[in-house]
């Protein structure tokens, strides 16, 4: 299950960049539109800032901001970021995880396939797919098949 850090993540990227004017964008505001502590968020955006996926700024016209386009940050990055593997099993998450039972496995197979999609289906969405959700591979797919 995804955490409210992980979905919270996710929503304070959207606001960005649905805010983006080029300036810095003020955590109150951000916190006021999508009904979220401001306290929780600080500590969402500090992670987001650590691992450079904001900039920050304090004072006077402080606030955060993308260091990339949308297009450019993928959902399985934050996802990952701020939840930790989205691995099934700890024998996929961990290389150096010892399993006495990982060459007979009769399991395995399917949680690496399943992992597999998981991984596929999030580092294949962005955050540009999320602005504009009109415009995601299975709606286009449907709107190519009726035209």
């Amino acid at each position: 299950m995804i955490s409210t850090r992980g979905r919270y993540a996710l929503r304070v990227l959207i606001d960005l960049a649905e805010n983006n004017d080029g300036n810095y964008i003020p955590l109150k505001d951000i916190a006021e539109r999508q009904e979220i502590s401001k306290k929780y968020l600080e500590i969402i955006v500090k992670d987001l800032v650590k691992h450079k996926l904001l900039s920050g700024a304090s004072g006077k016209g402080g606030g955060y901001k993308l260091v990339r386009p949308p297009k450019d940050y993928s959902i399985g990055e934050v996802l990952e970021l701020m939840e930790g593997t989205l691995c099934p099993v700890a024998c996929l998450a961990d290389p150096d995880y010892e399993c006495s039972r990982k060459d007979r496995c009769q399991t395995l197979p399917m949680w690496s396939e399943f992992d597999t999609m998981v991984h596929e289906f999030f580092n294949g969405k962005t955050l540009e797919d999320l602005l504009h959700p009109q415009t995601t591979p299975a709606k286009k797919k449907a709107s190519k098949a009726q035209k």
